[in-house]
């Protein structure tokens, strides 16, 4: 059991700490403000070359390992959480589902692009009538001739305004009495695709969240990922590898802040961070946050190998997601009135926190997934 970093995810960590700080971290006040998409980030993450890093290198990626790739997610959410996820989408739920389940030509078209940063990544699975019950999707695709006809909507969709295509569900048919799904890469200029920008959300203003309107959008054949009817389960293997990596990166940000302040702040005669309640807060957040990231490399380290995760894995987002929330709390609290103010920024980390609890699973979800991996049912 060896828990060092490799040279290699050290370097990275250290590049990426270093890009976070200098590039994307100055203007994540205003982005949030202004709801502005940090684009030309990714336009120099691409330079580095690190837009498809855990795809094979054949592809454009830089074939690194799950763990690298949770570093940098981890670095980004801490400079700026609106980032973090725009990056996280990009590799698991755009890029991951064409590399795992796509054919040589899928790869060749649609993951080249993603890893060389011409296209961002996104995937549509939520409706609105089909969130936590994936299985409720009502968008339909109907074999026409040598195409699918899709028709439907699609909702909280990452990044598909920057997005070139996107694998998508929809039901192909019925098998013994219940919905076929199955995975469709669709390109978002086709005819009777319609992105809409206009949800009004809690936090991570600076992402792109979109609602997908699909009517006749028409599709070959040859645009079916994976085996037909095979689409949900695919995505669900797809949703193993998400975003808890960004828990841990926010919550570290909005401890940085907090330790920061109390050491500064003076009340009664001392600094706050003397005062043994402030302590043993801050201690409690420190390790929590150390047990998450641990968690989060676990989970990473059993993927790479090959090995089931998906206990781990949803034991890790449920953890860390909930610490994220608690400690971003505490971050306000700790700062008093001046934490309800943008400019000490822990405002905005405990908004963009709470999307955790919530997208890719929810924390009641992995508390059924946990339950039944441990054999409760």
């Amino acid at each position: 059991m060896n828990f060092d970093l490799t040279s290699e995810q050290m370097m990275i960590r250290q590049t990426i700490r270093d890009f976070a700080r200098e590039e994307v971290a100055p203007g994540a006040v205003e982005r949030d403000r202004n709801q502005q998409f940090p684009d030309k980030i990714f336009q120099k993450l691409s330079e580095l070359g690190i837009m498809g890093l855990p795809f094979p290198e054949e592809y454009g990626g830089a074939g690194a390992d799950t763990i690298s790739f949770a570093i940098v997610t981890e670095e980004l959410s801490r400079a700026c959480a609106s980032t973090g996820i725009t990056y996280s989408a990009h590799i698991s739920l755009g890029g991951a589902p064409i590399n795992m389940f796509g054919t040589p030509e899928q790869k060749e078209k649609y993951l080249v692009p993603i890893c060389t940063g011409e296209s961002l990544g996104a995937f549509g699975l939520t409706e609105p009538n089909a969130g936590s019950d994936a299985g409720g999707t009502k968008t339909t695709a109907v074999l026409d001739g040598d195409e699918y006809v899709i028709n439907g909507n699609k909702c909280f969709i990452t990044n598909a305004s920057y997005a070139k295509y996107l694998a998508l569900t929809a039901v192909t048919g019925e098998r013994n009495g219940e919905k076929e799904i199955s995975a469709i890469i669709v390109p978002t200029d086709a005819k009777g695709f319609t992105i809409i920008k206009d949800y009004e959300k809690m936090g991570l203003h600076a992402s792109d969240t979109t609602e997908l309107v699909l009517e006749d959008v028409r599709v070959g054949k040859e645009n079916l990922l994976g085996a037909k009817g095979e689409g949900f389960k695919q995505f669900l293997q797809t949703l193993d590898g998400g975003r808890i990596a960004m828990a841990v990166g926010i919550a570290q940000a909005a401890f940085d802040k907090s330790l920061q302040y109390v050491k500064e702040r003076r009340q009664f005669g001392k600094t706050l961070s003397q005062f043994q309640v402030t302590q043993f807060k801050m201690a409690d957040m420190a390790m929590k946050i150390e047990l998450a990231r641990n968690m989060v490399y676990k989970a990473a380290w059993l993927k790479d190998q090959g090995r089931p995760f998906s206990k781990e894995a949803s034991m890790c987002k449920l953890f860390a997601s909930e610490i994220c929330m608690e400690i971003t709390d505490q971050a306000v609290q700790l700062h008093g009135g001046y934490g309800y103010m943008r400019e000490y920024e822990v405002e905005r980390m405990m908004r963009d926190a709470k999307l955790l609890e919530i997208g890719e699973g929810t924390s009641e979800v992995q508390r059924m997934v946990i339950a039944r991996e441990v054999g409760c049912y």
